[in-house]
């Protein structure tokens, strides 16, 4: 209902999806390498990054299960096949669950299907809430709530009830 009252004046083009497309598929090549570095170090060979000119050309040697391609130096004890491709599966999957749930926030935060216009639970309270009622009480009822009354003291208050008994 409220989609039909707004119009967007700015066409959806082509600069956004691509952008999303090109962040996704380099968080994938990161994941690959991540997960070749986290392989190597738990098998005891320590913790190695491929060149920058190699990060994109590695990555089918790495899923195939080499672990010391497109190193600087030769690694002697790196890790086994399946363990370069178990954590390459773990942090890939990591990766994909942290970009759906991202997603799925910032859809329902700044989304076609988000609410407009609600307030919040602090806004209102403030706007409709009772200490907003108690503070204005002498403009909503001035006949109970006089503005510039003091309450009575205490022994006025026993003195008027004394007197309706």
């Amino acid at each position: 209902m409220q989609t039909e009252r707004r119009q967007n004046p700015y066409p959806l083009t082509w600069e956004i999806p691509a952008a999303i497309f090109v962040t996704g598929a380099l968080l994938l090549v990161l994941g690959v390498h991540l997960g070749r570095g986290i392989a190597n170090w738990t098998a005891g060979a320590g913790w190695h990054w491929p060149s920058p000119a190699g990060l994109f050309s590695t990555v089918p040697a790495v899923l195939a299960g080499d672990a010391s391609i497109g190193l600087a130096s030769p690694i002697p004890d790196a890790a086994a096949p399946s363990q370069v491709l178990g954590w390459v599966l773990a942090v890939e999957a990591i990766i994909l669950i942290g970009a759906i749930t991202l997603t799925l926030v910032g859809l329902r935060r700044w989304g076609p299907g988000r609410l407009k216009g609600m307030a919040t639970a602090a806004e209102a309270e403030a706007a409709l809430g009772i200490s907003r009622l108690r503070r204005v009480r002498a403009i909503i009822r001035p006949d109970l709530h006089p503005a510039h009354a003091q309450p009575p003291s205490t022994s006025v208050r026993i003195h008027q009830e004394t007197d309706h008994d």
